[in-house]
């Protein structure tokens, strides 16, 4: 079996925390497999891990939200990267809010975000990629700032079980 490591340890993408609700339950996890994967009609496609809480939450849920941090972010990146949803409020002190066209949390102290829409699920292995229709983003901020990436988190130890 070829090994991607030699690939992807080259690689310094963006981290995202995403967002889910259904019923009473709300989660969310930082998350690093994530892209655009469509122009026209514009689709997103976040990856999360069927070991992290905010998976179970975002199989019924019918919207996403995707949040960009900034490189000063890491205290949000290491509350959503580092603890788990199964015995952690990650909401409870900071500042979020509902979008009236769906209950997924928004952040409000993210660089930028957008609300998706669910479209569809694929199974990658021991991550479920969740095709997202965006139906609510941020406005445009005055300036692009510097971005939280991998390198910015390789320290942190996962929150979810194993």
């Amino acid at each position: 079996m070829a090994e991607l490591d030699t690939f992807t340890d080259l690689l310094d993408y963006p981290m995202y925390v995403v967002t889910a609700a259904a019923g009473d339950r709300r989660a969310g996890c930082l998350v690093g497999f994530a892209s655009q994967c469509s122009i026209d009609p514009p689709r997103f496609m976040v990856w999360l891990s069927k070991a992290n809480h905010t998976y179970t939450v975002a199989r019924t849920a019918s919207h996403l939200a995707v949040h960009t941090l900034r490189d000063d972010q890491k205290r949000t990146a290491a509350l959503f990267g580092g603890r788990t949803g199964d015995d952690t409020d990650k909401f409870e002190h900071l500042a979020w809010r509902r979008s009236p066209h769906a209950p997924a949390p928004i952040l409000e102290d993210a660089a930028a975000w957008f609300l998706g829409r669910i479209e569809g699920h694929t199974d990658g292995g021991d991550h479920v990629g969740f095709l997202l229709a965006p139906v609510e983003t941020s406005r445009p901020g005055p300036e692009r700032p510097p971005l939280l990436r991998l390198s910015d988190v390789l320290d942190l130890t996962p929150g979810h079980p194993a």
